[in-house]
């Protein structure tokens, strides 16, 4: 009942009837041409399709009228706004124009309005918005400091909101130069060279230019005799020093263990070890955990037991992988990714990650017998407390303790009511007629949207919608928000089941992992299209399709590419030379799908034989890291969603990695 009285309320706040003029002539053409007005920032016709959509009350009027005014916001009036906010009360479009205005109102310095502005602002989703609100409640004299500090630390890169605030509350003596020394180091260690630049700027002329001189020459910055000297002279050397480590970690490594390293005190150069070892690991290179137990051994010689350094969550995480990639008889390798993780906050220890190889160091390092008992059932207890069907860690956690994969039971089928109702949400029946249209960004903004606060059922009965409608990736996303009430098949559309089952047959691949792959590929959206020019059910680059092509002898187009069977083609086909490139590896075969092969050909180097699954935690790239864990976890729930005798993810994962073996076969160079 509460559920069908919030959809009526819904309809009721948007004047429009959805469906009545969905048919009327010309319509979804204005629409579509006010679009590419937008895009050629074309003011007269975009102005002529509003007129004509709003008296239409095209279901889509709202779109073009958010466009109209986005884009002369510049120039527009708050009566304007507040015109268009009555127009579409409660829409996804009237809080998303709001969070264009109040960047615009931050940008004006008109801080009244903003104030009447930001308390509506419902989605309150953009960091530089967030700034400006704190700027405002300073000059409101309330004391913002500690708020105000941590969005300016947790901004991504330097930005006109988190600036101007960090300015006046510097200028107001509510930041002082240790905090904006602290923002320099978070900002060079992310490689956000715009924000320390930024930052260093509030400090004067004199130690803006020392700053950029480390920030640009750090080397230069090292060598000088009174480098170190003044006020901040340490913090300048640390910088020097992790902008070293970024470019040339061997390089910083010799000039750490010279005498000059002893102008830093102890607990710095502790740090400084620290960042030099997150870059040596980012590179593979060996030394990568001695860098990392010396930083601890530095900080542990300068501070009480059990006293924690501080240091990042990325750089801890980069101690752990440096050590997962020792060879596995290094008895030290355990208590540094121990080590590492406990100094983890809270949050990010918990992570599935974190608690695996946590629970793996407990493992290998309890006593023999009686004596390592409670370890090793501490393990155990953390393994199940992760252990579930759909996560990377969590199957690698259950096949640690001899659990069998088991789809979970599924969730009763939405009932007509159920999807009834959700059929009655205006905002989701708009983003299925965008992405109809093609206008496929507006209508997963708006498709999300309208997911806010929906309950388990209620997402169940959206997604269904969406896999009727062929819309893969809302059906795929939708599903994935419930957490008990799970069906699988949503989560995992068997879509071009014949397609893709003919394909893998033709070309000796596992059909498991080909819908795995297309899964985190393309969500099964046959017209996908990424920033680099990937296209297609399986993201297939231009050069890659056209090589492919060329070996397997078809007569290609480039306008093929996204025909979903030549895609496929083409696709399964790549793969396949992949993974009999690297003798089978699906590891190291999805790692050279999404990054190349020339790069997992450099990441199973140095050396070192390591189990598949360290390796893939150890892959530098985040995006490259996290595909291959979700393709290899997507694999094993396709693989029993087909009823096949599938093989468990550590069998997956295959033969532990290292250097190709002088008996193996010569890398196919061509390989795009």
């Amino acid at each position: 009942m509460l559920f069908r009285l919030r959809v009526l309320l819904l309809a009721a706040a948007t004047s429009w009837a959805p469906l009545a003029s969905a048919q009327s002539p010309g319509g979804d053409e204005t629409v579509l041409r006010a679009r590419d007005a937008l895009a050629k920032k074309d003011t007269a016709a975009l102005a002529k399709a509003r007129a004509a959509v709003l008296q239409t009350r095209h279901p889509l009027a709202m779109w073009v009228d958010y466009w109209e005014l986005g884009n002369r916001l510049a120039t527009a009036q708050q009566p304007e706004l507040e015109a268009f906010y009555a127009r579409w009360p409660g829409t996804y479009v009237e809080d998303r124009l709001r969070n264009d205005w109040l960047l615009e109102l931050g940008r004006r310095q008109d801080w009244a309005n903003f104030r009447t502005e930001h308390p509506r602002f419902r989605m309150n989703d953009d960091r530089v918005v967030t700034c400006y609100a704190l700027l405002t409640r300073h000059l409101d004299g309330q004391d913002v400091r500690e708020p105000a500090r941590a969005a300016w630390l947790a901004q991504r890169d330097a930005d006109d909101g988190c600036s101007l605030m960090a300015r006046t509350l510097f200028e107001a003596g509510r930041f002082t130069e240790d905090d904006v020394w602290l923002e320099l180091r978070m900002s060079v260690e992310n490689n956000r060279l715009r924000a320390a630049r930024d930052a260093a700027a509030l400090l004067g002329k004199a130690a803006e230019a020392r700053v950029f001189e480390a920030l640009d020459e750090p080397q230069r910055t090292l060598a000088r005799s009174n480098a170190g000297h003044g006020a901040h002279g340490h913090d300048l050397l640390l910088l020097a020093v992790m902008r070293l480590a970024a470019a040339d970690p061997d390089r910083a490594a010799e000039l750490l263990q010279s005498p000059t390293a002893h102008r830093l005190p102890v607990a710095m150069e502790a740090t400084a070890w620290a960042h030099l070892a997150r870059h040596a690991a980012l590179s593979h290179r060996p030394g990568a955990a001695e860098h990392a137990r010396h930083a601890w051994r530095l900080w542990d010689r300068n501070h009480p037991p059990g006293t924690q350094p501080g240091w990042s969550e990325e750089l801890l995480a980069w101690h752990v992988r440096a050590a997962l990639r020792e060879p596995a008889r290094e008895p030290r390798r355990w208590p540094l990714i121990a080590r590492a993780i406990e100094a983890m906050p809270p949050a990010e220890q918990a992570r599935p990650s974190w608690v695996y190889w946590k629970a793996r160091a407990q493992q290998a390092q309890a006593r023999p017998g009686a004596e390592g008992d409670a370890a090793r059932a501490a393990a155990h207890a953390a393994l199940a407390g992760i252990a579930q069907p759909f996560d990377f860690y969590g199957l690698l956690a259950a096949e640690e303790l001899g659990q069998p994969f088991k789809l979970p039971a599924a969730a009763t089928a939405p009932s007509p009511a159920e999807r009834e109702a959700v059929r009655g949400q205006p905002g989701l029946a708009r983003a299925l007629q965008l992405i109809a249209l093609g206008l496929r960004s507006e209508g997963v903004r708006e498709w999300n949207f309208t997911l806010r606060g929906l309950q388990e059922r209620e997402l169940l009965a959206a997604a269904q919608w969406a896999c009727e409608r062929a819309v893969w990736d809302r059906c795929i996303n939708t599903s994935d928000r419930s957490r008990t009430e799970i069906d699988a098949g949503q989560r995992y559309p068997l879509a071009f089941r014949e397609q893709i089952m003919t394909t893998a047959q033709a070309t000796g691949l596992d059909a498991a992992v080909l819908f795995g792959l297309i899964r985190q590929e393309s969500r099964f959206i046959t017209d996908a299209r990424s920033a680099v020019g990937a296209s297609g059910l399986m993201q297939l680059m231009p050069a890659t399709a056209r090589w492919t092509a060329k070996k397997v002898g078809l007569d290609f187009k480039p306008g093929m590419v996204n025909d979903p069977q030549v895609n496929l083609q083409l696709g399964a086909a790549y793969l396949k030379r992949v993974l009999d490139d690297f003798g089978g590896s699906l590891a190291m075969a999805t790692a050279a799908y999404n990054a190349g092969p020339g790069r997992p050909r450099r990441w199973r180097e140095g050396g070192v034989v390591m189990e598949p699954a360290a390796w893939a935690e150890s892959i530098p790239f985040n995006e490259t890291r996290d595909y291959v864990q979700k393709v290899l976890t997507n694999s094993v729930a396709y693989a029993a969603l087909l009823g096949a005798t599938a093989p468990t993810l550590k069998e997956r994962l295959g033969a532990p990695i290292g250097p190709r073996t002088p008996n193996a076969t010569t890398p196919d160079r061509d390989l795009p």
